[in-house]
């Protein structure tokens, strides 16, 4: 009868998990590639980069660039002649000339090209596209920590998940032996103590239970989070695991200098570094341009006292070249190279440092996952001892061979056991993913 309604009970516990959306690992990392708001926001600044590195952007391409303009003006004037007389001899009247419009009009276009400015294009050009290069690798690594954050997270589900269901089947355990007891002291077997520490058990596991969900619960917001989905929908996730095999993991960590992330940042950064030193050595040299121009303009002036109204059309030409060698600009060129060598030399010494963090992290990533994996082993045997005495004990508290305190403690001692193991099995999952991702094989494997 107790067997049978425990099966019962997990029928139906499981009925219930079927019926939220289940979401594998696979799913979860596919939402959170397209929706997370820091990968997002670094694809968008890797987009920038590209954009910058373009050729558009170099200086390289000739200027050309339209003007025109258009004047118009009106006046009245009145103009006199003092002391002047008319044929018949009389005094010359004064000449008015009332709506005199001018009308000026006028268009160009100004070409220029750079032909030589002491190559700082050229290498402004190279350290554009080693800036866009940098900005997808770290694209790449905010991609890999969000991964590590995102299994962080979907692992903790699904430990709380296994926790639920070991603590869902001790309080169904408890409930039975409640029962037990108020049976045995309704027909004077026991005595009331027994039915209080039942009672008092149920309550503890009900409690146990009732806290395991809260997390669980708060949990799934935080995955949703990450995933950038609406904060409660409701889901399930997979509880079951595949590690790479360690051969496999070994071939990878042997080639992690030329795959980590970090480090071939600081590659990426060192070669920026060295191009910022050219580009500041090219104001040494001279710059050679080469200018011209196309222009009309159009005149309409009015008739004057002495001269009819003209009209006058200009078309111009004019090509040239230009060369300017900043001799001495007051030592801010020196000055800037003498920065630049500066920058090289302490990016040089973060290479270093980066290589020996590298090398540590590497070598606890390591010990972690050997711990981690060694302790899920220790584990799992531990939940087989477990469940070994749990089944002895439950018969032997059947036939009234042991008491109800030895009872509850085998009881205990698996769940613990359970709980353990679930959150060893995901440590050591998250410590193999760690050590992958320093690896630099972290978005080559299947979760």
């Amino acid at each position: 009868m107790r067997q049978g309604s425990i099966i019962i009970f997990l029928f139906f516990t499981i009925s219930s998990i079927q019926a939220q959306i289940l979401l594998s690992k696979e799913e979860a990392l596919s939402l959170t590639l397209e929706n997370n708001f820091g990968i997002q926001m670094t694809r968008n600044s890797s987009a920038i980069a590209k954009n910058n590195s373009a050729l558009l952007n170099t200086g390289y391409l000739p200027t050309l660039s339209a003007t025109g303009g258009a004047n118009y003006n009106t006046s009245n004037s009145e103009i006199g002649f003092p002391g002047q007389q008319l044929e018949d001899g009389s005094p010359r009247p004064n000449l008015n000339l009332d709506n005199q419009e001018t009308q000026r009009f006028n268009g160009g276009l100004n070409f220029n090209y750079t032909l030589f400015d002491g190559l700082g294009r050229k290498y402004t050009y190279k350290r554009l596209k080693e800036q866009y290069a940098l900005s997808e690798l770290q694209l790449r690594e905010t991609i890999e920590q969000t991964i590590l954050q995102l299994f962080s997270v979907y692992f903790n589900v699904a430990r709380l998940k296994e926790t639920v269901l070991n603590l869902e089947q001790t309080l169904a355990v408890s409930k039975q032996r409640q029962k037990r007891a108020e049976s045995a002291f309704n027909f004077g077997q026991t005595n009331k103590l027994a039915v209080l520490n039942a009672q008092v058990d149920v309550t503890n596991d009900s409690i146990s239970l009732l806290q395991i969900k809260q997390e669980l619960g708060n949990a799934k917001r935080d995955l949703n989070l990450i995933m950038n989905q609406p904060i409660e929908t409701e889901l399930d996730v997979e509880t079951a695991l595949a590690f790479v095999p360690e051969i496999q993991i070994e071939q990878w960590l042997e080639t992690a200098t030329e795959n980590n992330v970090r480090l071939l940042q600081q590659q990426r950064n060192q070669q920026i570094n060295a191009y910022d030193l050219k580009v500041s050595q090219s104001g040494y040299l001279p710059t050679l341009g080469l200018v011209g121009s196309y222009g009309w303009n159009l005149s309409q002036n009015p008739a004057s006292a002495f001269f009819p109204g003209t009209t006058n059309t200009t078309l111009s030409l004019g090509i040239g070249a230009s060369l300017i060698w900043n001799l001495f600009d007051g030592g801010r060129t020196l000055t800037q190279v003498k920065n630049a060598k500066i920058a090289v030399e302490n990016q040089n010494l973060q290479e270093q440092e980066t290589q020996l963090t590298f090398e540590r992290d590497l070598a606890n990533a390591q010990q972690n996952y050997e711990n981690a994996v060694k302790i899920y082993l220790i584990q799992q045997k531990q939940v087989e001892t477990g469940t070994y005495n749990f089944e002895r004990s439950q018969a032997q508290y059947a036939l009234g061979s042991i008491t109800a305190i030895e009872f509850r403690q085998a009881q205990i001692n698996l769940r613990n056991a359970q709980i353990q193991r679930a959150a060893a099995k995901y440590q050591a999952k998250l410590a193999e993913l760690t050590l992958i991702q320093l690896s630099g094989q972290l978005l080559n494997i299947e979760i």
